[in-house]
Order: structure tokens, then C-alpha cells, then sequence
């Protein structure tokens, strides 16, 4: 394995030689496991970990490595390598961090294509599938929507969910794929280019674990049935993890993710809700809020039956949820300065907790 099939590429060096990394190795990490790393390097994998000052000079989790990222490593024989410092990222796919109000949580980086794995017996909801769209398009990421387990469907039912996403969303590739069978895993291995990161994207018991199983043909992930008392997918895959198949493209593969927090999305949910974006230009006011204010294009759309109004109702709720995401990372961060001048000031003092300065 050497690094271009591991994705290394032009923006990669560039980024390698202007942060002045040539005196370290460079590396993918390919999984994490509690702040420790497994990263791949030319001929192999050595595990890791981040220095202190990588840590102390990191503004928040976000800037620590995630899976998908290159990183500059100091290698050891014995023991575990130092990873100094991370690359910048092309691009990075976040979420709001669960139980951490104005939190992110970095979910895969330097991905090209975000595989939106539904599952579709059970878990096509198109209010999720826009969520992911605008996680995606936040990102600069390419989305393309999978449907998994489509041989439990009724003849023609696929046809119709297909129709009905299409007509609601705008969204380039949508492939259909059942596990069981294998149907439709020669136009999904066709897509796949070498070269190229995949992350998957899906709640438990979409099928990713097994879609990971039946690309590489080994038994590499962990599958597990539907649970009976809930109806929802539990959880098989526990951690990230990058996956290097077998015609060159490059897999992440995800813990399903029932919260879908969108974080700062403004670019995302315009691209998103596009058609919504290009009525707003004929509202009466600029900073129409799309809620109800007077000459309003959005919601006289939605009243003609011109404009979906799930589809409308949905880009409500994304939007007050970015709002109060914005609104606690803006507490966060002042919550943050106030600690550091408390810490500035107090390492400023002697040992009895006097500062100098007052004592001359």
C-alpha cells in the first residue's frame, strides 16, 4: 500500500510542503480509538498518538485527528509514534456533538462523496435523507443516496420512492442495492473510483455494515438484525473506519447516527432547499424569515401547492436548530474566553495566590 492509493494527492502535498511537514512522515489515520490512533503509512500501520502541544494549540475536538485526515508523524520502533500535527482538511464532514450544546463532532474528513445509506424497507424518511444532504453540502461534499434491502419491497415500489425523493429533491445519483441478492452492486462497485474517500452515512440498521461486507467480500463488519421490540437498527459498528477496497477506492465506514445535528449550515441548507433559496428572491422583505411575515414568495407557494410543505415545514425546523446551535456556540465560546482570563490571570500569581504587580 503506498500513500496514493491511500489517497494522497496534489491538494495533500501542497498542503504537506506549505505547513512544512517534509521533516515528518505523512500518514492516514484509518481508525481512533479513545484519542488513540491506528494510521496508515507507506507499507503498513503503526498506532499513534497526539503530542501535547498539538493538544494545548488545538482550539477545540474538532482540530484533533479524525478519521480520513493526513497527519506528520515522528515514527518509533518500540512503543507508540507522536502524531505533530494534522493537514489541512479538503473537506470534513461534521455534526452537532451529542450531549455538547454548541459542540462539534468531526464524523470523516477528506471525503469526496457522502454515501446516504437508507434502508429501504423501513428507514426511507425524507426529512433524514435532507438532513444528510445539508451535513453533506456544508461540507463540500457530494452526496449520492443508497437504498439498501430493496429486495423487500413490492414490484414497482422502488420506482416510486425513487420518483418521490427525485421530485422533492435535487440530488444527482441515486443507486438501489439489495444485500440479499446483490442486485444493483455492479452500478454501486462501477461508481466507486479509485483514488476516491467514500464516507457512509446512515442510521443503525440501514445495512452499511453489511454493504461494507458484500464490497469487500470479506466478513470485516459486524451485522446484526433489527430489534424486534423497537423497530430501529442497533448499533454493529462501534468506531470509524477507513477500508481500502479492492478496485482503489477508498471507504469510511460510521457508527449509524440517530442525532443528526446540523451545526453552522448556512451555504448547506441553501443548497439543499434550493428551491426555496430561489422563491426567497421574490419575497417583499430581504431578511425574510419564510414564517409567516406578509409577501412572503415561500409560504404563498406552499399555499398554491407549488412548493412541498413537508419539504417546507422540514427546512423550518433545520433552520431554528441551526439558529440555537449558533446561539449556544456563541455562549460557548465566550464561556471559553472568560476561563482563559481567569487561567491568564492566574498564572500570573505567586504561590500565596498574590499578583506580583500589586505588591510593588
Amino acid at each position: 500500500m503506498n500513500l496514493i492509493e491511500l489517497g494522497y494527492n496534489p491538494y495533500i502535498e501542497k498542503q504537506w510542503i506549505a505547513q512544512s511537514l517534509t521533516l515528518y512522515v505523512p500518514g492516514r489515520v484509518v481508525a481512533e480509538h479513545r484519542e488513540r490512533y491506528v494510521v496508515a503509512i507507506e507499507n503498513g500501520e503503526v498506532e499513534a498518538e497526539i503530542t501535547g502541544n498539538l493538544r494545548f494549540t488545538s482550539r477545540s475536538r474538532e482540530d484533533f485527528p479524525g478519521v480520513g485526515d493526513w497527519v506528520a508523524l515522528s515514527l518509533y520502533d518500540s512503543g507508540v509514534s507522536l502524531i505533530h500535527a494534522v493537514v489541512p482538511r479538503f473537506s470534513g464532514i461534521s455534526r452537532q456533538a451529542p450531549g455538547q450544546q454548541g459542540g462539534i463532532q468531526l464524523i470523516a474528513a477528506n471525503v469526496d462523496y457522502g454515501l446516504i445509506v437508507q434502508a429501504a424497507d423501513r428507514d426511507f424518511n425524507i426529512n433524514r435523507i435532507e438532513r444528510y444532504l445539508t451535513i453533506c453540502h456544508t461540507a463540500g461534499v457530494e452526496p449520492v443516496l443508497i437504498f439498501t434491502k430493496t429486495d423487500l419491497l413490492l414490484p414497482g415500489l422502488q420506482e416510486e420512492m425513487i420518483r418521490n425523493v427525485r421530485t422533492r429533491l435535487n440530488i444527482r445519483e441515486i443507486l438501489a442495492v439489495s444485500n440479499l441478492t446483490t442486485e444493483g452492486y455492479e452500478s454501486l462497485t462501477a461508481f466507486l473510483m479509485k483514488g476516491k474517500t467514500y464516507c457512509l452515512l446512515g442510521s443503525s440498521g440501514a445495512g452499511k455494515s453489511t454493504l461494507v461486507n458484500n464490497l469487500t467480500g470479506k466478513h470485516l463488519m459486524k451485522t446484526s438484525e433489527i430489534s424486534t421490540s423497537t423497530g430501529k437498527g442497533k448499533h454493529t459498528t462501534s468506531h470509524r473506519e477507513l477500508i481500502l477496497l479492492d478496485n482503489g477506492a477508498i471507504l469510511i465506514d460510521n457508527p449509524g447516527m440517530r442525532e443528526i445535528g446540523v451545526t453552522d449550515a448556512s451555504d448547506g441548507i441553501e443548497v439543499t432547499f434550493d428551491r426555496i433559496a430561489g422563491l426567497a428572491g421574490d419575497c417583499r422583505f430581504k431578511d425574510c424569515s419564510h414564517s409567516g411575515e406578509a409577501g412572503c414568495a415561500v409560504t404563498r407557494a406552499v399555499e398554491q401547492g407549488l412548493l412541498d410543505s413537508n419539504h417546507y415545514a422540514n427546512y423550518l425546523r433545520i433552520q431554528r436548530e441551526k439558529s440555537y446551535f449558533e446561539t449556544s456556540q456563541a455562549e460557548r465560546k465566550r464561556k471559553e474566553k472568560m476561563f482563559g482570563k481567569i487561567l491568564k490571570q492566574y498564572n500570573k500569581m505567586d504561590v500565596k495566590g498574590r499578583d506580583p504587580k500589586s505588591m510593588d
